[in-house]
C-alpha cells in the first residue's frame, strides 16, 4: 500500500491528478494483459486497477460486462490474474496495481490466501465494490496484516456519515463514483459534481479518486484540483476492442492514455 500511497501524494505535490487506468484480466486475450498493462503505464497511467472477472457483475456497465464474459469464456479466474500480476513485476512494471474484483470469487479462494497470494505477486491492494464499508472488518483485517490497501465507495446519494465511514476505512484511496448506476462512457459528467466533491472532501483526508464516466481529456481537465485521481474503464476497453491486433490494441491504450494524462496538470 505504500506505494500506492506514495503515487497519490508525489502526485498532489506536483499538482496532477493521479491517472488510474482499468483494465479487464484476460481481455481480449490472456496473454495480452500484461503488455496492454505496461502500455498504459509507459503512456503515463499512474495506477493500474486491474478487473477479475465475475460472471454477475452488479456495478459494471455494458463494456466492462462484455469483457468480463470475454475473460471467463477464456478461463481467467482470480489466480490467473494474479499470476498476470507477477508477470507485470517480472516484466519490470512498477505502478500500483489494485485488484477490482466482487466478494464471491474472493471469499471462493478465501480471503487470507487471496491477501497472501495478492502480497506475494506484488498486487497493492483490492477494490471491491459489493463489499458495504460496515461489512468490511475481515476484509480490512487481511488488508492490514498483509499491507495492502482496500478500497470503499461513496456516492452522490451517500449520507454524511456514509462517506465518512467509507472514507475512515478506505486504505490507499476512495473510490468516488461521479454518478448513481453502473460503469460505462458519458458524455458530460452530472452538472452537480463539483458540490458533491466538496462533501465527500470534508468528509475526510482520504485521497480521492473519481470514477463511473470518466472518458475524455476534458472531463479529466474539469476535474483539476478538485479530485486527487480519476479513473477511467470503459474508454479504454472500448479503443482496446475496437483495435484489430495486439499492435493495434497497443497503440489504442498509448493514444488514450497519453491524452487523458496530459489532461492532469
Amino acid at each position: 500500500m505504500k506505494r500506492l500511497e506514495q503515487t497519490f501524494t508525489d502526485n498532489r505535490a506536483k499538482e496532477e491528478t493521479t491517472l488510474v487506468a482499468y483494465l479487464t484480466s484476460g481481455y481480449p486475450h490472456l496473454g495480452e494483459t500484461v503488455g496492454l498493462i505496461s502500455a498504459a503505464v509507459d503512456a503515463g497511467a499512474d495506477v493500474i486497477e486491474l478487473g477479475v472477472p465475475f460472471s454477475d457483475p452488479l456495478g459494471d456497465g455494458p463494456v466492462i460486462q462484455a469483457t468480463g464474459q470475454a475473460a471467463l469464456d477464456t478461463g481467467t479466474t482470480a489466480a490467473a490474474t494474479l499470476d498476470v500480476v507477477a508477470e507485470a513485476r517480472a516484466a519490470g512494471v512498477e505502478a500500483p496495481i489494485v485488484l477490482m474484483g466482487y466478494c464471491n470469487p474472493f471469499l471462493r479462494y478465501g480471503l487470507t490466501q487471496l491477501y497472501d497470494d495478492a502480497r506475494s505477486a506484488g498486487a497493492d491492494g483490492f477494490v471491491v465494490p459489493d463489499l458495504p464499508v460496515g461489512e468490511g472488518a475481515e476484509w480490512l483485517a487481511q488488508a492490514e496484516a498483509t499491507e495492502l490497501g482496500q478500497t470503499f465507495f461513496t456516492a452522490p446519494g451517500s449520507s454524511p456519515e456514509r462517506m465518512a465511514a467509507s472514507a475512515a476505512a478506505s486504505r490507499g484511496f476512495l473510490y468516488v463514483l461521479a454518478a448513481n448506476g453502473v460503469t460505462g462512457v458519458r458524455s458530460e459528467l452530472d452538472p452537480g459534481i463539483d458540490a458533491y466533491l466538496e462533501r465527500v472532501r470534508a468528509a475526510g483526508d482520504t485521497p480521492m479518486a473519481v470514477g463511473f464516466g470518466i472518458s475524455r481529456p476534458e472531463h479529466v481537465a474539469s476535474l483539476h484540483g478538485k479530485t486527487d485521481g480519476v479513473i477511467v474503464g470503459s474508454a479504454l476497453l472500448q479503443a482496446i476492442g475496437a483495435a484489430t491486433d495486439a499492435a493495434g490494441r497497443r497503440q489504442a491504450v498509448t493514444g488514450l492514455i497519453s491524452s487523458l494524462k496530459a489532461a492532469t496538470r
